[in-house]
């Protein structure tokens, strides 16, 4: 393992092309008056920005935290039609979301997302049969027009061979249809630096304190630098509320006496060890509603979900043993013992889905997205979920746009106007990707092993190339970070100049796969925090 001490000095070698200093961009941002400032960098506000600067309107983005440092990091890293909404009869839903579905994983981003097939099983006493879960799969991929096979039910046998650690006992069949599956913080990290190649100017860790008003209405926010605490302030026509959890506590800045329009469901998962590969998902229906999910993932098993109010702060949602227990519980009704030893845990964490506020169960609820407008002008917009978040970015667009005697209205591209499947930057075939990463390989020196190479081509396309010559010029940034993962020290380097990454956790959570790999050791967090510190 490569030691804090010979962690590689970069300081004196900046990659082209890196960001503007933090400094630079506060100067930028408190200079300029912008058509649209967004507060709020989970994947709503990121798309949002995306949208908004692509039909040529000058934007800001700023976040409290990190880009998609809270629930849009802690979801289930699924692109997914929703099977369970047809339960409801909500087919129009479930076609425009795999409308959304396809569109990301083959044209905009097919290098970050890939197909996984699903297995639903049906045991003896569940809460579906298998000719209902058959003719539901069976209509679910006809809403996809076939495009990823046609739904079905297969033998326990035939599922057992794809997923080893299914449980037999009383299993009567298994219904299949397909998805898709990614990495949420990668897929939001390319849509900021999207939002970014279309003009956005934006800031992660610099929290609001403030809005700033103009003769009642809200024209900007004062801000402060967490990183050093620098006070600063931006000026924009309008300011959208996209903080997720927190959106009502920025819509009482805008009017102290404002009625709360959320609440809130905590969505906890775990991150295991594998005991043998699994060549398929397991969706596991625990109710008339909710379903329990054991996704291969990034080489280790995610299991989840929970779906249960919660009141607390925002800030200080996480998992409890209760979760914990509740996952290990449901998970066990498809999966064998073996595999769920909490000894094989490496990592677990919760988000916060942002529903519309009123009465019922939260597993029963619309994940819909709602955009209303304050009394000093500010927009709000909340809810939504990821596989939609180009269709939300749109969404928020044309609301802006229909404003009765908005002043940005006139100003803006007609959203139909902008292509309706713009590519994240990197877009590439990873297969291409990894195998030229393998053939041409840092040298001089050994060639870069394979598992690193599919992981730089799934996680950043074309970009690998980026990171592979940094490795190339300095051969002590080929070395993994850690022996047991495929990261390399040039991605820690690139994250730095290139990624907005400002903490170690930045970079261990949210620009690479070491801590949900339980492998954040001292040592790499020392390592990790000595190359950002060399930032120029």
């Amino acid at each position: 393992m490569t030691t804090l001490q010979s962690v590689p000095a970069l300081g004196t070698h900046p990659a082209s092309g890196s960001l503007p200093s933090r400094a630079e961009t506060r100067d930028q941002l408190s200079r300029a008056t912008y058509d649209l400032l967004v507060i709020g960098g989970g994947i709503l506000g990121i798309s949002t920005a995306w949208h908004a600067a692509q039909s040529g309107l000058r934007v800001a983005l700023v976040d409290a935290g990190d880009f998609a440092g809270a629930t849009s990091s802690a979801s289930s890293k699924l692109l997914h039609g929703g099977l369970r909404y047809l339960q409801t009869g909500a087919v129009k839903l479930v076609a425009e979301n795999h409308f959304e579905r396809r569109a990301v994983s083959r044209e905009v981003a097919p290098h970050l997302a890939n197909p996984l097939t699903f297995y639903l099983p049906v045991y003896k006493g569940g809460p579906h049969g298998a000719a209902k879960l058959g003719a539901g799969v069976f209509a679910y991929s006809a809403l996809s027009a076939f495009g990823d096979g046609v739904g079905h039910v297969i033998s326990p046998a035939k599922a057992q061979r794809d997923v080893p650690e299914l449980r037999t006992d009383d299993l009567k069949a298994v219904a299949v249809y397909r998805d898709d599956q990614m990495n949420d913080a990668r897929m939001a990290l390319m849509t900021v630096r999207a939002a970014v190649d279309a003009g956005a100017v934006v800031l992660n860790h610099a929290a609001v304190t403030g809005l700033r008003f103009t003769r009642g209405r809200v024209t900007g926010a004062e801000l402060k630098d967490s990183t050093d605490g620098t006070e600063f302030g931006v000026d924009a026509r309008l300011v959208l509320n996209a903080t997720g959890p927190w959106v009502d506590h920025l819509r009482k800045m805008e009017d102290p006496n404002a009625a709360p329009s959320i609440r809130l469901s905590k969505g906890a998962h775990l991150v295991l060890k594998r005991t043998r590969p699994w060549r398929a998902a397991l969706a596991t229906p625990i109710d008339k509603y909710r379903i329990t999910f054991a996704l291969p993932w990034e080489d280790m098993l995610l299991l989840g979900t929970t779906d249960e109010e919660y009141e607390g702060d925002p800030a200080d949602v996480s998992v409890t043993e209760a979760d914990t227990a509740q996952i290990l519980d449901e998970a066990a009704f498809s999966i064998k013992d073996q595999q769920l030893s909490r000894d094989l845990i490496t990592y677990s964490f919760a988000g916060l889905r942002v529903l519309p506020g009123g009465p019922g169960d939260t597993s029963k609820a619309k994940r819909e997205t709602v955009v209303t407008e304050g009394r000093g002008g500010m927009l709000s917009v909340a809810g939504g979920k990821w596989t939609t978040f180009r269709h939300i970015g749109r969404t928020v667009m044309n609301k802006l746009a229909a404003l009765p005697g908005h002043p940005l209205a006139e100003d803006m591209e007609p959203m139909n106007r902008l292509p309706r499947k713009l590519p994240l930057p990197g877009i590439a075939n990873p297969n291409a990707v990894a195998h030229r990463l393998l053939i041409d390989g840092p040298a001089p020196g050994p060639r870069m092993a394979p598992d690193t190479a599919r992981h730089l081509a799934t996680h950043y396309g074309s970009l690998a190339f980026d990171i592979a010559r940094l490795a190339n010029e300095n051969p002590e940034l080929a070395e993994r970070v850690h022996p047991d993962a495929p990261e390399i020290w040039a991605q820690v380097a690139y994250a730095r100049d290139h990624e907005w990454a400002e903490t170690a956790d930045d970079v261990l959570r949210r620009r690479t796969t070491l801590t949900i790999r339980g492998l954040a050791t001292d040592g790499v967090r020392e390592g990790v925090e000595k190359l950002l510190a060399e930032r120029d």
